[in-house]
């Protein structure tokens, strides 16, 4: 349906008296829509950029539209592998856009844009720059911008997700359709989706999960799909191949799993095999906060509270004082309760077969069934015994000493000890895992997709409170994710494979990260030496992302030894300004440049550090590349938006000029290689692994080609 925002704008408030319309809107979504320069490929039209998202954001705050915008801040591991498939399909379109380049010498068409590398860490601090409210997600985005947008009561979603059609949440509106001189777009309603599949809106994840979603494989239902395809006598003409499978699927749903639902188990009625842990899970993925699904059986918050239970009292003859039974759903025998002191709840008490003493139950969450505490041999405390369904023996349950939550045991194959099962034992991690205190693992039934786990690399809950705070609202980016599971990606950099004289940004900006990873969970004690291996899924070339690279911390030197993360970030003290200075030298390895980095002016600090650490370690780089540099940081800055839009022009550089100018340059490229001394002691540094996509503190953007560079510098 095309609708108008402002119509709605106006509609919402006499609904609403005294609120404010608000649209939450899926920023990651939005980057192509918002990115309009033409000269896409080199990236640089910071300027432009910010005055297309000044330009949104004050066209809807014009008609009193409120806007909240979300971006992803971590994949989850139940997405990782489509995570990896995406990130390789794009590493084959990246390689189409260089090969175009080099057979055509000139820019693709938009047809084969794709986002410049960093924009959309850039647009968060534009759009704070632009005094909007900016949220960095904790789990999968998607989920978080359907949680806010129903719990809020907001307008609506801006985005481009056929998933917000699936969560039951408010209405989904087109970014790709929307036009911002009217403010009309198109508004996907899911109510008239069920209407032309005959579903009702809680059967729409049950479709999704058939047809393949970012959990569950799309080749997993597959068979199924072609058998409801084959059974479907409706097959319309004008329809292709796919759209008569979602018509097809949706009509066995209607017709064939509705007569047995609430009779029969879901899994009895589909082919799930040994994926119904996964298919469960996916299904789960669309419940927000305080949904529930018909389809199959809702665990409760608590695992301890039993089914239909009919509470009474009966007087304990040993205490004088009433104790609470209740009536066991299938024994039809009164249980007694007991208050657990942990949970404040009421558990049920058993009689152990063999001490003859009455133990606290405990329900296990997959198997339905009670499960009893035993104590343990060593330490005389309650211990929780579960059955592995595989060896059919019992495992104990051990509490966590920080957290007080039961944490599974198990016996390490080559070891022979008892580990909990939050330690992986397939990377080998030195470090002792730490739980995390503010971060409460829900049901996954009940909260959708996964919440950040549990176990944590950082054991401060304070510093890890104020990295959370940095995270959500979008002031830091990858620190959080290293602080709390130690694990971070980087999705694909516009870089060019076959180009073996330029290495990956990911390889060049390594020893940095090393260095960061040992400030962060280092804790100012034993170094980079006691810190924990940090797991990167970075995109370069020849990487199949079958797994992550396992990366070490590396030592800084810093004058004093390293500070802690609690000093630099909280502390008041007089001086610490210059420490946190070292500290950022340090992370460059930069130290011995400290007097004359601070001579240049401060909006320079940062450019000149970048520069002189990315010619240490990319010894390919040559004068005119530094030249490149530097001019687009001096020279643009007293442009405006339209000089900067029209600065080809301007220049008088021709196309013909600039076409002789990249072959020449490409001819003698390894003739010309001059690389630029470094300082004496950083001789030896240099590295052969790869550039950036490096950032001026000016114009806030990055360079792709310095090769192409030096022609736009010409013409300035």
């Amino acid at each position: 349906m095309v609708v108008n925002f402002k119509e709605l704008a106006e509609h919402h408030r006499s609904r609403h008296p005294g609120g404010t319309p608000t649209i939450v809107v899926d920023a990651m979504c939005c980057l192509r829509y918002w990115y309009t320069p033409e000269s896409w490929i080199c990236g640089g039209q910071w300027r432009e950029y910010f005055s297309s998202l000044r330009e949104f954001v004050k066209t809807f705050t014009a008609v009193g539209i409120k806007l909240i915008f979300f971006f992803d801040g971590m994949v989850e591991q139940s997405k990782r592998d489509e995570w990896v498939k995406r990130r390789l399909k794009n590493n084959r379109e990246i390689a189409k856009i260089f090969h175009y380049i080099k057979s055509h010498r000139e820019q693709p068409g938009r047809n084969m844009f794709f986002i410049p590398s960093g924009l959309a860490i850039f647009t968060q601090f534009a759009l704070k720059a632009l005094g909007q409210e900016t949220l960095c997600s904790l789990q999968e985005a998607d989920y978080e911008v359907a949680s806010y947008g129903l719990r809020n009561n907001c307008l609506g979603i801006l985005g481009e997700d056929t998933d917000y059609l699936i969560y039951d949440t408010c209405p989904y509106f087109s970014i790709s359709e929307l036009s911002l001189d009217s403010l009309d777009t198109v508004m996907l309603c899911r109510e008239k989706l069920c209407q032309s599949l005959g579903l009702s809106l809680s059967d729409l994840p049950l479709l999704a999960c058939l047809l393949g979603n970012d959990i569950i494989p799309e080749g997993m239902f597959e068979s199924f799909r072609y058998k409801c395809l084959s059974s479907y006598t409706s097959v319309k003409e004008n329809f292709d191949k796919k759209g008569n499978i979602i018509l097809a699927v949706a009509d066995h749903i209607c017709k064939v799993l509705r007569l047995h639902q609430g009779e029969k188990k879901l899994e009895e009625m589909l082919p799930l095999g040994p994926n119904k842990a996964l298919f469960y899970k996916g299904m789960a993925s669309y419940l927000l906060p305080g949904q529930k699904s018909p389809w199959f059986f809702q665990k409760p918050k608590g695992v301890v509270t039993l089914d239909k239970q009919v509470l009474s009292m009966s007087s304990d003859p040993k205490s004088k004082q009433e104790v609470p039974v209740c009536t066991h759903p299938e024994s039809k025998q009164e249980v007694p309760m007991c208050i657990d002191p942990e949970s404040k709840q009421e558990v049920p008490l058993c009689t152990h077969p063999e001490s003859k003493q009455e133990v606290p139950m405990y329900t296990d969450p997959e198997s339905k069934q009670e499960v009893p505490m035993c104590t343990h041999p060593e330490s005389k405390e309650e211990v929780t015994m579960y059955t592995d369904p595989e060896s059919k023996q019992e495992v104990p349950l051990c509490t966590h000493p920080e957290s007080r939550q039961e944490v599974l045991l198990c016996t390490h194959p080559e070891s022979k000890q008892k580990l909990p099962v939050g330690m992986d034992p397939e990377f080998n991690l030195e470090a002792p895992l730490c739980t995390n205190p503010e971060i409460k693992q829900e049901d996954p039934v009940n909260m959708g997709p996964e919440v950040k786990q549990q176990i944590t690399m950082v054991s401060d809950p304070e510093i890890l409170k104020v990295a959370r705070a940095h995270h959500v609202q979008a002031e830091s980016y990858l620190v959080y994710n290293v602080m709390s599971s130690g694990e971070v990606e980087c999705s694909n950099s516009l870089e060019d494979a076959m180009d073996q004289a330029l290495p990956s940004q990911a390889f060049v900006y390594r020893p940095v990260r090393q260095r960061v990873y040992s400030l962060l969970l280092g804790d100012g004690r034993g170094g980079a030496s006691t810190c924990p291996t940090v797991k990167e899924w970075f995109v370069y070339s020849g990487n199949p992302l079958r797994q992550p690279d396992l990366v070490r911390p590396l030592q800084m030197n810093i004058p004093g030894g390293t500070p802690s993360l609690k000093l630099l970030w909280l502390g008041q003290e007089a001086g610490l300004q210059a420490q946190r200075l070292d500290t950022l030298l340090a992370c460059f390895d930069l130290s011995f440049s400290r007097e004359e980095l601070q001579v240049v002016e401060s909006p320079f600090q940062a450019l000149c550090c970048l520069l002189i650490y990315l010619f240490v370690q990319v010894d390919t780089l040559c004068l005119e590349d530094l030249h490149a540099f530097i001019a687009q940081a001096l020279c643009l800055e007293g442009k405006t938006t339209m000089e900067l839009a029209d600065l080809q022009e301007e220049g008088g550089l021709r196309e013909g000029a600039l076409q002789e100018h990249r072959a020449r340059t490409a001819a003698s490229r390894h003739a010309r290689r001059r690389p630029v001394p470094a300082a004496s002691s950083a001789e030896g540094l240099r590295g052969r692994h790869s550039p950036p996509v490096p950032l001026s503190p000016v114009t806030g953007w990055h360079v792709l080609s310095t090769r192409d560079a030096r022609a736009t510098v010409g013409s300035v």
